[in-house]
């Protein structure tokens, strides 16, 4: 084993070892032991992903960092280290911590001028970190805590528990995803699942406010997984919710869903579009609302069939499924927020990876309505694909792969190792 390699291993074993909640104070043991670092802090995003808030136990801790024109933040937008400095022979860096495409915040750290092998080894601890909290999360409320900048509303924190990670990748594909108002959402939800050789997305958007759209939302989603999992079609999926929630409500109540399942192998898309939220597609920088078939939304009848249309997606193709609380905003002149407003946030965020640009296509509609709080739940999710390959896949999901969403540097991450190839083969005697 190297040096580099003793000292992870024993950086792993420490943060395992650790309760979930002195999980920081693990960490700043192991990097002063092991990296000589000084100081070190643990920012999370925050639920709107405007700040990156310290995690720490005191009353009165460190400020909140901005996301956007700070050190962290630019380590957390590009999902790349930066190092301040160096100056007097002390640097400091900034290292993403981001598991599995969902970006978590960043590890700042003030220690000696590292070198390209030592910043290297503290971006895999970080990485090792995330996992970390993901595992610790479970057990203590301190980092769901350390993400509100301000108080969560029941129904919001009903929406957020509910909710997948807001952004992932692999090879075929990367996701993100967006609420707005983040701390008082009620209504609007997504939710995705993926496996060897298919991705699933749904888009939901519950009726009425506060605490009754968050339960008619958390019973559908809910029924929509549970017949995910039972693996029968998308439109049997909806069929299945759409009659758990007629049996609650009797018709007085109803849930929107654009429900979409992808053949990763193909790129064979099926959707069932069952009420208000919407789909566009960007291809060749061109943006086009995709043409569905639009069917009742679930539960307002008993007994009612759903059918699902295909399409199929090119490397390339950017999806953007947005809710009615986006497309049908209106500015203070009456103008509603359609296609053309969309057409051009979208392309002002041609450049951006899927994870950044719900935030991006929020941040416009926040200009054309006028004022800082909607009237509605705003919600968006991009879908970039970049083609498939013959199932079953190799590439790991959304809970396994490392958080690059280019190709390529995964390819040279991997480095067409053993154990991709292992991989590969225990899926296929699955």
């Amino acid at each position: 084993m190297t040096d580099g390699v003793d000292r992870l291993v024993a950086a792993g074993r420490a943060l395992r070892s650790a309760a979930p909640h002195r999980l920081p104070g693990a960490l700043r043991r192991v990097l002063r032991a092991h990296w000589a670092v000084e100081e070190a802090q643990l920012l999370l995003a925050d639920y709107g992903l405007t700040v990156l808030l310290p995690v720490t136990s005191e009353e009165n801790g460190p400020e909140p960092v901005p996301v956007q024109g700070s050190a962290p933040g630019r380590a957390f937008g590009s999902q790349q280290p930066y190092v301040e400095g160096p100056a007097a022979g002390r640097a400091r860096a900034h290292l993403p911590v981001t598991v599995r495409g969902d970006r978590l915040g960043v590890l700042s750290l003030t220690l000696p001028a590292p070198d390209r092998e030592r910043l290297a080894e503290l971006a895999e601890l970080a990485e090792l970190l995330g996992h970390e909290v993901v595992v610790a999360q479970r057990d203590t409320d301190l980092y769901e805590r350390a993400r509100r900048k301000d108080r969560l509303t029941l129904a919001a924190e009903m929406q957020w528990q509910l909710l997948p990670a807001r952004s992932c990748a692999r090879e075929e594909y990367a996701l993100g995803a967006q609420l707005e108002p983040a701390y008082s959402v009620f209504g609007d939800n997504f939710d995705w699942s993926a496996s060897a050789g298919r991705l699933t997305v749904s888009v939901t958007d519950g009726m009425g406010e506060g605490i009754d759209a968050a339960l008619l939302t958390s019973l559908g989603v809910s029924a929509l997984r549970n017949a995910r999992r039972a693996g029968v079609p998308i439109e049997d999926q909806a069929a299945l919710a759409d009659q758990a929630l007629y049996a609650q409500y009797r018709g007085e109540a109803h849930l929107s869903v654009l429900l979409a399942d992808i053949e990763l192998g193909s790129g064979r898309m099926r959707i069932v579009d069952a009420g208000s939220p919407q789909l566009l597609l960007q291809r060749d920088r061109v943006l086009s609302p995709v043409d569905l078939e639009a069917q009742l939304p679930l539960g307002m009848f008993d007994g009612t069939a759903y059918a699902a249309q295909e399409f199929t997606l090119l490397p390339g193709d950017r999806l953007l499924f947005v809710s009615d609380g986006v497309h049908a905003v209106a500015a203070p002149s009456g103008e509603t927020y359609g296609e053309r407003a969309l057409a051009r946030a979208v392309g002002n965020a041609s450049l951006l990876p899927a994870a950044d640009v719900p935030a991006a296509v929020l941040r416009e509609l926040t200009g054309h309505r006028g004022r800082p709080e909607p009237d509605d739940d705003a919600l968006v999710v991009c879908l970039d694909w970049f083609g498939g390959r013959p199932a079953p896949s190799g590439a790991r999901s959304c809970g396994a792969g490392p958080h690059s969403t280019d190709p390529a540097d995964r390819h040279r991450r991997n480095g067409g190792d053993d154990t991709e190839a292992d991989e590969i083969a225990d899926e296929n005697q699955e």
